[in-house]
């Protein structure tokens, strides 16, 4: 897929690109991580805990340097990129430590460079490095990337594709405003920009209702439709699929208008972001929210299976060799990660694991992936529960202690924000093609078996001398070592 996203004329620029980018890295080694996930996934949590616990020298037993007490400091340097906003991660840590809420999430692409001073574990690397590496963090939005693929459809294929998720059992409720308007609409009619306008806002509000917590769907491409960012209102995202396209579209009809349009979308929002961004990166991390789909049900979780294959399909993965890789840069790992598990007891994580293992195996086959290290891991980059256990009747359960978040609901309880409760979560099932199967005909008042709760980040502790100590956390060690351990070597 990712080949077929540029020109010749494009693969000239990234090539010149890599070039000016290597030629800088030679006396200053660096390596550009990618961040991404869909809404609500964490990944600006990620990347503040990241920080926060390399700077202030966190418990990361299974982050090899760190561990063997190799890092001699990490600190913050200016980004390499003047035209990319910085990611503040100074007002997500006071939000995350100070006011105990989560930080706002990723609405724009950020970037942060951090940089390690390190001694290697090998005497002859000690004497040809100086021991030091730059990891420059690109977060992006997940949705931003979903339309990648569309750099290879036709205005005819979006309509097409978009018309058949749409009517889906768990979408069609939903998408039914937007369809019964499109049904009556005739692509032969006279362009009409109040036309275009309605159609354009009533798939949008479909796509944002298809985001909330009830469906919990991921597949919800054009990107830009629920983050418009500086383009909101502009003509770029005017447009809509249409139900019934005509095969010789008269110039000057709204079909004309709207493939014009997403035409536009493609070349002045879609390209630049692939080829400016996606391409220059060196190691991914793929956030995913696997609880909110576990609680909206096996439609949603085939829905995000869908998502991380077309997110697969876009990025360039490889292993190069000095020649090639002074003109392109490949991804040559993939982590694959399940955000918050801190809200299962840790008896459930390997289930957790399992599914999302299950989950990145199926993408990596139906997006033809190969040439990348995949790997995968249940992890919450802060830890917002502690675990323990309660007696109900002759059964001991075990539960996660923590402060639900104000308006969180279950057993018909609302949370406050104020109180801290035990939950007991419910348990995984054991075998992972449960979650992904439709189940026969409930009972109305059938309660899940499963239900999670977001909670408050944290009340750190202080040491004696009143500094704060790291952001607790659940594999965060696991997953640096994956995406940077070799490189600190």
């Amino acid at each position: 897929m990712a080949s077929s996203l540029t020109t010749f004329t494009d693969e000239a620029r990234i090539a010149l690109d890599t070039l000016s980018g290597r030629a800088a890295g030679l006396f200053s080694p660096s390596l550009r991580l990618g961040v991404t996930g869909l809404s609500r996934a964490g990944k600006t949590v990620f990347i503040s805990a990241l920080v926060h616990n390399l700077i202030h020298g966190g418990r990361l037993p299974l982050f090899e340097a760190q561990k063997s007490g190799r890092i001699a400091r990490a600190f913050l340097e200016e980004q390499p990129d003047d035209a990319v906003p910085r990611f503040q991660y100074e007002d997500h840590v006071a939000a995350l430590v100070d006011d105990r809420v989560w930080p706002d999430s990723t609405r724009a692409i950020s970037e942060l460079r951090l940089t390690i001073e390190y001694e290697s574990a090998s005497g002859w690397n000690r004497l040809f490095s100086a021991g030091k590496l730059s990891v420059d963090i690109v977060d992006y939005p997940g949705e931003w990337l979903l339309d990648l693929p569309l750099l290879g459809k036709s205005f005819a294929d979006f309509s097409r594709e978009a018309v058949e998720l749409a009517a889906l059992p768990v979408r069609s409720d939903l998408s039914q405003a937007w369809r019964e308007l499109a049904s009556a609409i005739d692509p032969d009619a006279d362009a009409d920009e109040m036309m275009a306008r309605r159609l354009a806002e009533s798939f949008a509000a479909y796509l944002k209702a298809c985001k909330l917590d009830e469906r919990a769907l991921s597949t919800l491409p054009p990107g830009r439709f629920l983050m418009p960012g500086d383009l909101e209102g502009s003509p770029a995202l005017t447009f809509a699929p249409l139900m019934r396209l005509s095969e010789r579209r008269r110039s000057g009809s709204l079909q004309a208008m709207m493939e014009r349009r997403y035409e536009a979308y493609k070349t002045h929002v879609v390209k630049p972001f692939f080829r400016e961004h996606i391409t220059c990166l060196d190691r991914q991390i793929v956030l995913i929210d696997a609880m909110q789909a576990l609680n909206a049900g096996p439609a949603a979780m085939a829905d995000l299976e869908r998502a991380v294959t077309e997110i697969l399909s876009c990025f360039r993965p490889g292993r190069g060799n000095f020649v090639t890789d002074l003109l392109s840069r490949r991804i040559d790992r993939i982590l694959v990660a399940a955000t918050k598990a801190d809200q299962l007891h840790h008896e459930s994580h390997d289930r957790l694991q399992a599914i999302v293992r299950r989950l990145a195996d199926r993408a990596v086959a139906r997006a033809n992936f190969s040439g990348a290290d995949v790997d995968v891991v249940a992890m919450a980059a802060v830890r917002s529960t502690r675990e323990g256990t309660v007696k109900q009747g002759r059964e001991t359960l075990p539960v996660i202690i923590g402060m639900p978040l104000k308006g969180e609901k279950i057993d018909g309880e609302t949370f406050d924000g104020k109180t801290e409760t035990a939950i007991f979560p419910g348990d995984l099932p054991e075998k992972v093609d449960a979650v992904f199967e439709l189940p026969g005909p409930q009972p109305e008042d059938n309660e899940p078996a499963i239900r999670f709760v977001r909670f408050r980040p944290p009340k750190l502790e202080r040491t004696a001398e009143g500094v704060t100590l790291s952001l607790p956390h659940i594999r965060l060690d696991r997953a640096l070592q994956f995406l940077i351990g070799d490189r600190l070597a």
